[in-house]
This record gives structure tokens, C-alpha cells and sequence, in this order.
């Protein structure tokens, strides 16, 4: 018979705890003033004109890149890792990422609009998008370079 165990760190005095404790805020602090910095990096990336005319599938048709801003100043793009040969693997940190979405009404108020892209066909992505029960805006870069050129897929081809 077999007895599954989950590991535990050793019990330690409160005082060992809090030493321990304040080494791993520091390096708390430290990770998040990084993220700020690499945040802050990305903010600041130049911007490059788009030449190419990318067509995108959704539940209402095919749009252009400038269609899936909606008439606002600025598009968020979340590329969903899914892969048109996928039959049943979809990314379990896309999938946790878009389940803890939130309310996503204020960026609408700050001329923004949200979207998910992904390579595989839309009748993949709204069978799964039905399944989870989700209501995003997901749109389906089957067939053209959009993830390649902005090197968010690196597969072949």
C-alpha cells in the first residue's frame, strides 16, 4: 500500500520564522520593483506602422486589425496559446489567466478595448469559449502571420 505524503519546511521558533520571513520580503520587494521597471520598459517600446493587412475571424465575421479596436484609441491584444492541431490540449495558464479575469467595463471608459487571439480556427475557440462559459472578445488569427510577427507563436510555420 502506498501513502501519499505532501512535504512540509521544518518547523522553526517564531523568531527564526520572522528572520526568515523578512529575507524573503526583501527579495518580495525586489521582484516587484523588477516587474515595475520591465512594465515601465514596455510602456516606453517605439511603435512600429503596420503594414500588412491582418484579418481576424469572430463570432460576427471576419474584421482588420483597426476593426477590432472598435473606434478606440487603444487595443489590449491577449494572445491565447492555442494551436490548430490541438484536438484536446488547451494552455492551463491562458486558461487560468482569462478564468480570473475581471470586470472589464473601465477600460471601455478609458478608450481602450480588450481582445484574445489565437491561431487555432474560431470554431475551436468558441467551442472551448462555451465550455468555460466565458463571454470575452476572441478572435481567430487562423491562417495569417499576426502571431509570427509579433513573435508571440514560434513555432514553424
Amino acid at each position: 500500500m502506498t501513502t501519499n505524503t505532501t512535504p512540509h519546511p521544518p518547523i522553526v521558533s517564531r523568531d527564526q520564522w520572522l528572520a526568515e520571513r523578512k529575507k524573503l520580503l526583501a527579495e518580495e520587494k525586489e521582484l516587484t520593483k523588477h516587474y515595475d521597471r520591465v512594465n515601465a520598459a514596455r510602456r516606453r517600446l517605439p511603435m512600429v506602422k503596420i503594414g500588412k493587412d491582418y484579418v481576424f475571424e469572430g463570432p460576427h465575421g471576419k474584421l482588420s486589425l483597426k476593426e477590432l479596436f472598435e473606434g478606440r484609441r487603444q487595443l489590449i491584444v491577449y494572445h491565447f496559446m492555442f494551436d490548430p492541431t490541438w484536438e484536446t490540449h488547451r494552455c492551463p495558464g491562458c486558461t487560468g489567466w482569462v478564468d480570473g479575469l475581471g470586470d472589464l467595463s473601465l477600460l471601455k471608459k478609458r478608450d481602450t478595448t480588450f481582445v484574445v487571439v489565437s491561431r487555432a480556427p474560431l470554431a475551436m475557440l468558441e467551442a472551448y469559449k462555451a465550455q468555460k462559459g466565458w463571454s470575452i472578445a476572441w478572435f481567430s488569427s487562423f491562417g495569417s502571420d499576426f502571431n509570427y510577427d509579433f513573435h508571440v507563436t514560434l513555432d514553424p510555420k
